[in-house]
């Protein structure tokens, strides 16, 4: 299974809503909360164009959000990407 990284803050329902899909699908993930840590919250936007979380990247490559990871699964390509 290809890597999964996760960028999340603690109390946001949309990271929640994403990890729970990826734990559903038994997919394991690096997760790097970036409450309170501008450095990293800098990263991520770096890498994700994106100021928002979360953002995920699977295998390296931005794939979005909640919304697109949930999307992803619901029209099959997300177990795709994943293999």
């Amino acid at each position: 299974m290809k890597p999964v990284e996760i960028y999340t803050t603690k109390t946001c329902p949309y990271c929640i809503a994403a990890k729970a899909l990826l734990k559903k699908k038994g997919v394991s993930f690096a997760e790097v909360d970036v409450s309170g840590n501008q450095t990293l919250r800098a990263k991520m936007t770096q890498r994700a164009g994106r100021t928002s979380v979360p953002q995920i990247f699977i295998d390296g490559n931005h794939i979005g959000g909640c919304d697109d990871l949930h999307e992803l699964d619901r029209i099959g390509k997300l177990d795709v990407m994943l293999a």
